[in-house]
């Protein structure tokens, strides 16, 4: 069951092939970022990973 790796909740099989990296985690989620930036809060979360 994937999760977020920001704020540990759950995400769909399909939003995490979408929004995961390629080792599979996920920087951002609905419930820790808002709908609109999902995408660059991820890039940046993962720039400072």
């Amino acid at each position: 069951m994937p999760t977020c790796d920001h704020c540990g909740s759950h995400v769909s099989e399909g939003f995490a092939r979408v929004f995961a990296d390629e080792s599979g985690r996920v920087f951002a989620c609905p419930n820790c970022s808002a709908n609109a930036g999902i995408a660059e809060v991820s890039r940046n979360r993962t720039r400072n990973a």
